[in-house]
């Protein structure tokens, strides 16, 4: 007879098998229909791109299979890397989709249990020939593998994404530069098929989306605009897409970086106005450094921009604080020319008054020796007066005295603050400390009323 240890270790392993055919049975429940969906999707994939029953050189009908192919776009702004002045070009990453319908990649989706196919290799279905007319560089992301899928849906319907890295022509107007708007584009057409054949379209919702997070050094985009750009040749007309990106450059670097510097420079060769008339190494040192100065700021200014030829906000800016500087300079000039004609005239005052008075006592000596050779002669000349005075005039009536009244003249206060200031030099350094500040004030004025309020012409896309 078997042992009760014998009995125990069969009920054990009766127990185990039964644990085993539980597990094996809830396996063989679950596994087969996730199995059966991934099996299915190959059968699907294979049937509806097989070689026997889908040709990819073959563009897919229009609506109720006549007209052209109408491909939806939209794009997603992921970064604006760098916007170029001097190339006039801009970096921009993006997401880009295309959406159309194949008639030919229709599938059952098994009750709703198939919501789309996704392939990750471009080369089995039909894709668009679209590519951008002003890109200069562009490449694909392939870290850690390509960035790019296709989902086919059920309907036929199939979407194309793909992340790209695009560096793209900007022509630019810099005429109100720092205080200007650039209005860069991007442009997408078909390079063969024309618009008998294929057709693009912007997405009805939301065809262009921004990241939240966008961020530009020295620009702000304002806004985008999208539109269309068909164009004809001699081959045909092809459809294209357009985007233009406002862009408003930020001021405030400019404004630290060239005007303050520039406006310290035109107040500092005033200084010279205040400076003695006879220190002329620190007037000549002072006017020549800030006009230096000057001109190499408006050199580095030009050097971060393109030759172009028209004038630019900055070029009259720059133009006008140089001719200020320049200025003060000439005006030294005119001060030293002035001292001394001033001291010239001292000096002929001075032989004049000399000459005058050696005149004058050399005809006192020659009156006085003419007195004495008369006195000698004996001849003596009784000199009375014509017209007696007694009793009040020639007949010895009081008449009254003549009175004449004349208008005192007007007193100019600007002829009798300047009459303080006793030589021509000292006149032009006073006129100048005031001349040459309310000038550049209302320089200040026309400027920032001109450019400030000026807005470019924008009647859409370029």
């Amino acid at each position: 007879m078997p042992s009760m240890s014998d009995t125990g270790s069969e009920a054990v392993a009766g127990v185990g098998r039964l644990s085993a055919l539980l597990l094996l049975l809830l396996t063989l429940l679950c596994s087969p229909v996730s199995a059966n969906f991934r099996e299915r999707e190959k059968q699907i994939i294979d049937e509806i791109i097989g070689p026997a029953n889908y040709d990819k050189r073959i563009r897919p009908a229009g609506a109720n299979d006549t007209g052209p192919a109408v491909v939806h776009i939209n794009i997603m702004i992921r970064n604006v890397q760098t916007i170029s002045d001097v190339k006039m070009e801009y970096s921009i990453q993006i997401t880009f989709r295309e959406q159309w319908k194949d008639q030919r990649l229709t599938f059952d989706n098994m009750q709703g249990r198939i919501q789309y196919l996704t392939l990750t290799e471009t080369e089995m279905v039909w894709m668009p020939d679209l590519f951008f007319k002003n890109e200069k560089e562009g490449h694909f992301h392939n870290i850690i593998l390509p960035n790019l899928y296709i989902r086919i849906y059920p309907d036929g319907g199939v979407l194309y994404s793909i992340r790209i890295s695009l560096t793209l022509s900007c022509p630019m107007n810099l005429k109100l530069f720092p205080l200007d708007r650039q209005q860069c584009q991007l442009l997408m057409a078909s390079y063969g098929w024309t618009t008998e054949d294929l057709v693009f379209l912007w997405k009805d919702v939301e065809p262009v989306q921004v990241t939240k997070n966008l961020h530009l050094p020295r620009f702000t985009l304002e806004k985008f605009i999208t539109d269309y750009c068909n164009s004809k040749t001699n081959t045909g007309e092809y459809s294209c897409l357009l985007v233009a990106l406002i862009f408003k450059r930020e001021f405030s670097y400019y404004l630290i970086q060239y005007y303050i510097p520039c406006c310290m420079l035109v107040i500092v060769s005033w200084v010279s106005f205040w400076l003695d008339q006879n220190a002329v190494p620190a007037r000549v040192a002072l006017g020549v450094t800030t006009l230096l100065t000057m001109s190499t700021q408006t050199s580095s200014i030009n050097q971060s921009l393109p030759p172009v030829s028209y004038t630019k906000a900055i070029d009259v800016w720059t133009g006008v604080c140089l001719t200020f500087v320049f200025g003060a300079l000439l005006e030294f000039a005119l001060v030293n020319y002035a001292s001394r004609s001033d001291k010239h005239r001292e000096k002929l005052k001075e032989k004049l008054k000399e000459q005058k008075k050696q005149w004058e006592m050399e005809h006192a000596a020659a009156l006085e020796a003419a007195l004495q050779e008369a006195g000698e002669d004996g001849h003596t000349f009784g000199m009375k007066p014509l017209v007696s005075r007694h009793n009040g005039g020639m007949g010895g009536d009081k008449s009254r005295p003549c009175e004449i009244h004349l208008a005192a003249p007007r007193q100019n206060c600007c002829r009798t603050w300047l009459s303080k200031f006793p030589t021509r030099s000292k006149r032009i350094d006073v006129i100048s400390r005031i001349t040459f500040p309310i000038v550049f004030a209302f320089f200040n004025m026309a400027y920032w009323s001109t450019y400030l309020f000026t807005e470019e012409e924008e009647d859409g896309p370029k």
